[in-house]
């Protein structure tokens, strides 16, 4: 699936009809978050869900890459 690595090669044709191009975005984190919160019966989950996503963002920019600092 990925030729230009070792060891690999290019789908034939006929597997190459059977997939489709897809595109992915980066998912919006806070809203995600919102909506839990919400679902776990927080009020005030738009300001609480902006605030996890800065302090995970924060984290997996500042702290080093253990597993224990593993937050997805």
């Amino acid at each position: 699936m990925n030729p230009g690595y070792a060891g690999r090669t290019e789908l034939p044709d006929n597997l190459k009809a059977l997939f489709r191009p897809v595109a992915c975005m980066v998912p919006d984190y806070a809203l995600i978050g919102e909506i839990r919160l919400y679902s776990f019966g927080y009020r005030d989950a738009r300001r609480l869900s902006r605030k996890m996503v800065a302090t995970f963002r924060l984290s997996s920019e500042q702290l080093s890459s253990q597993d224990h600092y593993d937050f997805g």
